[in-house]
């Protein structure tokens, strides 16, 4: 997975640096299922010492992302990605490195041949869910669910 790691730290650099400033790493990435891990440190803790919403929401977005412009980019990569909306639900202080999970693969792979083949834009919820398995074990910090909005270019 460093490929991966280092194509989501280049494209932080280059297109969204609060990525790159936060050094996630790829842990898995298949059509089916994505992990991403996000490091509690200076950079992404808030004053409790817990890790700050912010940073959470940038775990979510990559692992919702990701699996999508996997897609996209293996056929062809002629989609636009965005996020139509995100939602949030804060479970736990997770006072550890955070793992974000996504596995919406197969109903995203469906979306992008939909956004392939038509001139509309179409839309997915998909869900991600944070764990801190160092300090939390199995149980959830957070769920999330961000609408994926995807359109062919024109």
């Amino acid at each position: 997975m460093l490929k991966e790691t280092l194509g989501l730290l280049a494209f932080g650099f280059l297109k969204i640096p609060l990525l790159f400033w936060l050094r996630p790493q790829v842990l898995e990435l298949t059509d089916r299922r994505c992990v991403v891990r996000i490091p509690l440190n200076r950079r992404s803790k808030n004053h409790l010492g817990s890790m700050y919403f912010g940073a959470l929401a940038a775990g979510a977005d990559c692992a919702g992302g990701l699996i999508a412009m996997r897609l996209i980019q293996a056929g062809g990569g002629k989609v636009n990605l965005v996020f139509k909306d995100f939602n949030a639900e804060f479970l736990k202080r997770p006072e550890s490195d955070v793992y974000f999970t996504s596995e919406d693969g197969a109903a995203i792979a469906e979306l992008v041949k939909k956004a392939t083949e038509g001139t509309e834009r179409v839309h997915l919820p998909v869900t991600i869910v944070a764990t801190a398995p160092d300090s939390l074990g199995d149980e959830p910090a957070a769920r999330f669910t961000l609408t994926v909005s995807l359109k062919r270019k024109s």
